[in-house]
C-alpha cells in the first residue's frame, strides 16, 4: 500500500477501516458517555502465576527496582511470566515536565556510578530473559546520561550473556553523538516514543518536538539498529485521522514496531483523560498499522511500551 504523506480528508483512509466505524464524526471518534467513568475494559486483573509469584518474592527480598512494580504496570504478571522485565536507570527525578508522566520533575540526584552493576545483578537474580531498559531525561548532564546507558548495557551482557535487550531512550535532544553511544552497544531493539500526535506534542511533551523524535528514529535505523520501535498514547484528545497520520509518519521513518495504548491519568495534577478508546477502535488502528507494513503492532487499552517486548526482537 502506498504511503500517504498527509491525510487531507477521510476519503484518503482505506475504506475497510472507515466502514468498520459506526460514528457520525470521523474526527471525534469517542462518544460523550466515555467522559463519565472508566469503562469496564480498562479494569486490570491482579497478576497471578507461578513465575510471577517467584519473581515478586525475589524483587521484595532483594529490594530490586523494576519500573514494572514501581509503576504498577497492568501487564506485570504477563510480562514476568514471559521472563521480561523493565528497569529504569539514572534515578527517578526527570529534568522534563511532561504532562502525562508520573515521574517526578526537578533537580536530579547525583549519578550512581554503581548503577550498571546493580541493574545487571538484578536481572541475573530474576533470571530475566529479555530486559527493557529506560531512563528519565537527564538534560542536566553533559552527555545526557549516555555513559551510564552504555555501561549498563555492557554490564548486563557481562553477567547475562544469553539475554536480549531493548533500550527505550529519551531523544537526547536529537544530538547524534549521544545517539551514537547507544548505537555502539547494539541493543536488539531501540525504542523512542512519540507519545502523541503532532498537534498535541507541545501540550503533552512540553520540551520535546514531534519532528525531532521522528528524526531520532530515522537516524537509529539508518545507523544500523536492527529493530526500531515507538509508542503512542490515546485518549488525550487526538482525532482519528491524526493517529493515522502519526502511524504513516512512523512508517515513513522506517520504524519496525508500534504500540498503541490508553492514556491513564497518574494523578489529578496531570493531563486529564479526554476519552476512553473502545476496543473496536484499537482494532481499527491495529489493522491500519499492519496494512502499512509494521513488523509488530500491539494495540489495546492496557498496552504499554514494553508489552510483549520479547516478541519484538524477531
Amino acid at each position: 500500500m502506498a504511503l500517504v504523506h498527509k491525510i487531507q480528508d477521510k476519503t484518503q483512509i482505506p475504506k475497510p477501516h472507515w466502514k468498520s466505524l459506526n460514528i457520525s464524526n470521523r474526527n471525534s471518534y469517542i462518544s460523550k458517555e466515555n467522559f463519565v467513568k472508566k469503562p469496564k475494559w480498562i479494569r486490570v486483573k491482579l497478576p497471578t502465576g507461578k513465575k510471577y509469584t517467584e519473581l515478586r518474592g525475589l524483587v521484595d527480598k532483594y529490594k530490586l527496582n523494576t519500573i514494572c512494580s514501581s509503576g504498577s504496570c497492568p501487564n506485570m504478571g504477563e510480562c514476568w511470566g514471559e521472563g521480561t522485565a523493565t528497569f529504569m536507570i539514572l534515578g527517578n527525578i526527570c529534568t522534563r515536565s511532561c504532562g502525562f508522566c508520573g515521574v517526578k520533575t526537578g533537580k536530579p540526584e547525583n549519578v550512581d556510578w554503581s548503577e550498571p552493576e546493580k541493574v545487571a545483578n538484578s536481572i541475573k537474580i530474576m533470571k530475566v530473559k529479555h530486559a527493557v531498559i529506560t531512563s528519565v531525561d537527564r538534560d542536566d548532564l553533559k552527555d545526557m546520561g549516555t555513559f551510564i546507558w552504555t555501561e549498563t548495557v555492557r554490564a548486563i551482557r557481562r553477567l547475562n550473556p544469553e539475554i536480549t535487550l531493548e533500550t527505550l531512550i529519551p531523544d537526547f535532544q536529537g544530538i547524534e553523538k549521544h545517539l551514537d553511544k547507544i548505537i555502539e552497544v547494539k541493543p536488539e531493539v531501540v525504542s523512542h516514543n512519540m507519545e502523541t500526535v503532532r498537534r498535541l506534542t507541545r501540550e503533552v511533551r512540553i520540551q520535546a518536538k514531534y519532528e525531532r523524535s521522528l528524526s531520532v528514529l530515522k537516524y537509529l535505523k539508518k545507523s544500523g539498529i536492527r529493530r526500531t520501535k515507538s509508542g503512542i498514547m490515546l485518549g488525550l484528545g487526538e482525532k482519528e485521522n491524526e493517529v493515522f497520520q502519526t502511524l504513516i509518519d512512523l512508517k515513513e521513518n522506517d520504524v519496525d514496531i508500534v504500540t498503541l495504548g490508553q492514556y491513564l491519568q497518574p494523578s489529578k495534577k496531570h493531563l486529564p483523560v479526554k476519552n476512553y478508546i473502545e476496543p473496536k477502535q484499537f482494532k481499527v488502528f491495529e489493522s491500519f498499522a499492519k496494512d502499512l507494513g509494521f513488523r509488530h503492532v500491539e494495540s489495546s487499552a492496557l498496552v504499554r511500551s514494553s508489552y510483549k517486548a520479547q516478541k519484538h526482537i524477531l
